[in-house]
């Protein structure tokens, strides 16, 4: 057994050159086990994450939650990746989310030996056995184009992988007490929950796709796809090349999202996909997700939604708001409707509502059916704007891009790609 330990003052000079800052740990060949435990003095004020990189890549992140993790080649605490520890250099990686004027002493120690208890592992397999698999709710049935069917979605949840409450299963019985079909589970700058992804997905019933929320001060994206995991500490223009490179998908999260708003710089770089409707749109009079999506690309960008649910205190719970996606008809299974989900989103076919009940605006090949939203006006990406007098009706989608359905208030009730 062997134990590293830093003990240092950390200042904003320190993070005015980085927000994070790695120290080296050196792990033995055939080693056991990896203990991490941080110090945080309590000083208002001070937010400090952690996470870890090993010899071959990036093991996991629990940003603020943990103060304490382990890795053994059989378990880790959850928000980092069990596997054999490989020899070499490892780093015990900082953030200094937030810190004093007068900055803040903290205490790393690591230990390399055997691990007797995973720190948090024990509860989060308690936690999750005890998850029983909740009734679906009736389907709601759209009309679709041929070969496809729409089904529900959610595009932004987290669990006790990182700073959400609950484990995966639980994420899965929400999700299916929603009626969803399929949900993202997008832990922050990690991507050690993948793993549980599958198998949870068939137990209860719902498709659970693989996310990562790349998770920065200067803008928040959700990868999407069984690509491993994405370096938040590159800049987010690499972001977009890697994630296409690995065939995943890339969304800007919550863009007008308080201190989470995109102010990251992309350059000519553009993923496809942005989070229009978050659960913090709140007063959906305001424009503002509106003009950012008329900003970014209204005829370029397809829309997604998320509550972005952390625990019962959360904005909302998981499907409200709620994405239907266009897939193909064929798909049934969990794994199935994964996969038709991505590629669905690839091809730009999405609409958002409120909610599971809520009024929609479908497009459907080359027209829009608009359900449940009497006297609303749809507005086109070019401003033509068209009266809707009845609960159901059909009219000709003219228009490629970005649609609205607005009530006589100004509210907006549901947007459509």
């Amino acid at each position: 057994m062997a134990v590293t330990t830093y003990r240092r003052r950390w200042t904003l000079d320190d993070r005015a050159e980085s927000v994070w800052h790695s120290l080296p740990v050196d792990v033995p060949p055939d080693c056991p086990g990896l203990l991490v435990m941080l110090t945080v003095p309590a000083v208002e004020g001070v937010v400090i994450d952690l996470g870890c990189e090993g010899a071959d890549g990036w093991r996991g992140w629990s940003g603020g939650a943990r103060q304490t993790f382990a890795i053994t080649p059989s378990d880790a605490t959850p928000g980092y990746l069990a596997g054999e520890l490989e020899a070499g250099t490892w780093w015990v990686v900082l953030g200094l989310h937030r810190l004093p004027v007068e900055g803040v002493e903290l205490i790393v120690e690591a230990v390399t030996g055997p691990v007797s208890v995973v720190p948090g592992l024990a509860e989060y397999e308690a936690a999750a056995a005890a998850v029983a698999v909740p009734a679906r709710p009736p389907r709601r049935e759209l009309p679709a184009a041929d070969g496809l069917r729409w089904i529900a979605g959610d595009f932004h949840a987290h669990s006790l992988h990182s700073d959400g409450s609950t484990p995966i299963a639980n994420l899965a019985a929400l999700g299916v007490a929603a009626g969803l079909d399929v949900l993202a589970c997008t832990d922050h700058n990690t991507s050690a929950h993948h793993r549980e992804l599958p198998s949870v997905g068939s137990r209860f019933g719902i498709g659970l796709i693989r996310g990562q929320e790349v998770t920065t001060e200067s803008g928040h994206a959700n990868a999407f796809g069984p690509i491993g995991s994405i370096d938040f500490r590159r800049p987010a223009a690499e972001w977009v090349a890697e994630v296409d490179r690995r065939g995943g998908l890339l969304s800007i999260n919550h863009p007008l999202g308080g201190d989470c708003s995109w102010r990251q710089p992309l350059g000519a770089a553009h993923p496809s996909l942005a989070e229009i409707w978050h659960s913090s749109w709140l007063d959906r009079r305001w424009g503002g997700p509106i003009a950012w999506w008329e900003a970014w690309g209204l005829t370029t960008t397809t829309p997604i939604s998320g509550s972005d649910w952390h625990n019962p205190s959360s904005l909302s719970p998981p499907g409200t708001p709620t994405t239907w996606i266009a897939i193909d008809a064929a798909a049934s299974t969990p794994d199935e409707l994964v996969t038709a989900t991505l590629e669905a989103l690839a091809a730009g076919r999405t609409s958002i509502s409120a909610g599971y009940l809520a009024p929609v605006l479908l497009r459907n090949g080359d027209e829009f059916v608009v359900l449940g939203a009497p006297n609303t006006v749809l507005i086109s990406p070019d401003g033509t704007r068209h009266p809707i007098h009845t609960p159901a009706e059909t009219l000709p989608a003219a228009h490629r891009g970005g649609h609205t359905l607005v009530d006589h208030t100004g509210n907006f009730i549901a947007l459509s790609n």
